[in-house]
């Protein structure tokens, strides 16, 4: 990737104020507990963490980008396609980057131990997917939309439909980890979560829009998101501070 690189965005320049989510954020109550209580001490980065380990094409397996099918069978709910770009400050395109991506199923139920039983599994949903950016920054991956699910926070707490996104880039510290939302959802206006980023316009950046091009008929609607990596369009990141 050169100096095209997501490392290269995230890591000589300080996201403009207000565009991130606030490492201790009250309403959200897990950041009471794992908020640094001392000043940060950055550490540079040296030529060892700059180059290695490399991710490649080999990283992907056929299949990786559709999420609607699994252990032989087909998931339960509205399929999606979910499509966009990756990008710099100025528009240019990130190529070879590694997106991967996990989520709830049609019923608000991720495929973990610790996840409550509110709602079931689906034996045919693993929730995950990985693909790379092709030459223009592009990715694209099939899904089902995801539920809501209840998380405990406060009362009557309900988290909205959202896709979580990780981005490598030539490297492990390179890693970025952000949330896609959906528009018109009526959850977001009482997710702790989401309005932990106290930039309004910033907040936006994180839904995702419609998109009738990729919506193939009779069988997915689709959903475009942009992630940009630095500037003053900057995609909110849980780990970018």
């Amino acid at each position: 990737m050169g100096t095209n690189t997501i490392l290269d965005m995230r890591g000589y320049r300080r996201p403009e104020p207000g565009t991130q989510p606030a490492y201790l954020f009250p309403p959200y109550k897990s950041t009471l507990r794992r908020a640094p209580t001392k000043p940060l001490v950055l550490l540079p980065h040296t030529l060892s963490e700059v180059t290695g380990p490399v991710f490649g094409h080999d990283a992907i397996s056929p299949g990786d980008d559709d999420l609607t099918h699994a252990n032989g069978g087909e998931a339960i709910g509205p399929r999606i396609i979910v499509s966009g770009r990756v990008l710099e400050e100025d528009g240019r395109p990130v190529p070879n980057a590694l997106v991967e991506v996990w989520q709830a199923n049609a019923g608000g139920r991720y495929r973990h131990r610790n996840c409550q039983p509110h709602s079931p599994l689906d034996p045919n949903f693993n929730g995950y997917g990985r693909v790379m950016t092709n030459s223009e920054g592009r990715y694209r991956f099939q899904s089902i939309k995801p539920g809501p699910y209840p998380w405990g926070n406060h009362s009557n707490a309900w988290r909205p439909s959202h896709i979580h996104f990780s981005l490598f880039g030539p490297a492990f510290v390179s890693r970025l980890v952000t949330q896609m939302y959906f528009e018109g959802d009526p959850l977001l206006p009482f997710d702790p979560i989401y309005n932990s980023i106290p930039d309004e316009n910033a907040r936006k950046l994180l839904i995702s829009s419609f998109d009738w091009e990729t919506t193939v008929p009779d069988h997915a609607n689709g959903y475009h998101f942009d992630i940009v990596l630095r500037g003053r369009n900057e995609t909110p990141m849980e780990n970018k501070r």
